[in-house]
């Protein structure tokens, strides 16, 4: 239901900048699809040919909606180039990129035919993963938020109430013991690591604590204590070590989305110990030793890492349960990270919508191998992208676009 003032609908969030004005048909579009969303319409389509500035024309609509936006794209290509225009329109704004972090990926597969187990081979692109953290660490601390994303959107990246709650709060006066807070950055998955100083990382110097947050590479955070307090609060850089501005507070969110708490670490352990236990009674009882003894030594060397690290190689696996999630539930995914009433706009919806239809059941046709000839435990197959009827359930207000 729409609210009964303009005033109160529209909360002039955005600021669009451009020495552009709405022409032709843009205008009328613009104040259509606005008021089709006051009054409660919530999906539309915007048709229009190549070069005929739909870009220009939904940052607009961005503008007088006044919402959280997310626009999705159906390859990285295009997401990079909608990031730059819109970007451009809005510098004043949060606007951020979210698309797959691999510049290589083979993921892990079992060719029956050829009895051939694939590991999985990937190389992450560090600039992408922090425009990642970046992306989801702005949808919390802001509200002025548009994330341009691919369709690797809808697969699960982990509780956002639990990135939310793993963030560490630092305020100048504050007094906190020094070593409490560095076993605090190693729960939050950051290495301290004194020689290669790198994003994801803390090293400490005496009394001054410096850490590179996830989502930065550029710009590190020292702190400087006096006995326990915390004294002075400043951005650096990290090349040359010079100051950069002198902070009352900062916020630092987990090195990864799959975090989580003790509590809840040790609960996920005893659920993934009582489905192998399960697993491995279930091969045994069809006679097949080989797949039991695979999934039981490939599992318990995962255990051993979670205890003693809190994360192993592949811990997407066990999502479900690090979010002590039921069979089957709908993973956390970007989108959780939006407040409800958020705006999505789908750019060439003729190829994005079927792509997104298209994941789940390639992922699954996958993961199912592989669970069963014991490479992996059945709660892998929750380690996935959005179903459509689930994507459809998480928006609202939807904005098509197509030639």
């Amino acid at each position: 239901t729409a609210p009964p003032s303009d005033d109160k609908w529209v909360l002039k969030m955005f600021k669009l900048e451009s020495k552009f004005k709405p022409f032709g048909d843009q205008p009328k579009a613009i104040e259509e699809i606005v008021n089709n969303f006051k009054n409660g319409k919530n999906e539309q389509i915007l048709l229009g040919a190549t070069g005929t500035g739909k870009t220009f024309t939904i940052c607009n609509v961005i503008e007088r909606v006044g919402r959280p936006t997310l626009v999705l794209a159906h390859n990285k290509t295009l997401a990079g180039q909608l990031y730059n225009e819109i970007k451009s329109f809005f510098p004043h704004n949060h606007v951020e990129y979210f698309i797959s972090y691999y510049d290589y990926y083979q993921p892990e597969a079992y060719v029956v035919s050829s009895d051939t187990f694939i590991e999985k081979d990937a190389k992450i692109n560090e600039e992408i993963d922090e425009m990642r953290h970046r992306a989801t660490a702005a949808l919390i601390d802001y509200k002025d938020v548009i994330v341009v994303a691919s369709v690797s959107c809808i697969y699960g990246i982990g509780d956002p109430d639990d990135y939310k709650n793993s963030m560490l709060c630092l305020r100048r006066g504050e007094n906190i013991e020094l070593k409490k807070l560095l076993e605090r950055l190693v729960e939050m998955q950051y290495q301290r690591n004194e020689i290669d100083f790198k994003r994801g990382t803390f090293r400490l110097r005496g009394d001054c604590l410096e850490i590179i947050p996830a989502s930065e590479h550029k710009n590190g955070i020292r702190i400087e204590f006096f006995d326990e307090e915390i004294e002075r609060i400043r951005t650096f850089d990290i090349l040359t070590g010079a100051s950069i501005d002198d902070l009352d507070f900062i916020n630092i969110f987990s090195a990864t989305h799959f975090v989580t708490n003790k509590e809840k670490l040790e609960e996920a352990i005893r659920r993934i110990e009582a489905e192998l236990d399960s697993q491995v009674k279930k091969f045994n009882s069809e006679g097949k030793p080989l797949e039991a003894e695979r999934i039981l030594s490939r599992t318990r060397y995962d255990l051993e890492m979670l205890r003693e690290i809190g994360t192993c190689s592949g811990v997407e696996n066990y999502s479900r349960h690090l979010t002590l999630r039921g069979e089957g539930e709908t993973p956390a995914t970007l989108l959780d990270f939006f407040p409800k009433d958020f705006l999505l706009v789908i750019d060439e919806s003729h190829a994005t919508v079927p792509q997104i239809r298209g994941m789940y059941n390639g992922d699954r046709a996958r993961k199912e191998n592989l669970v069963n000839y014991g490479f992996r435990l059945p709660s892998a197959l929750d380690n996935r992208p959005l179903k459509f009827d689930e994507f459809e359930a998480k928006v609202h207000n939807v904005l098509y676009l197509s030639a």
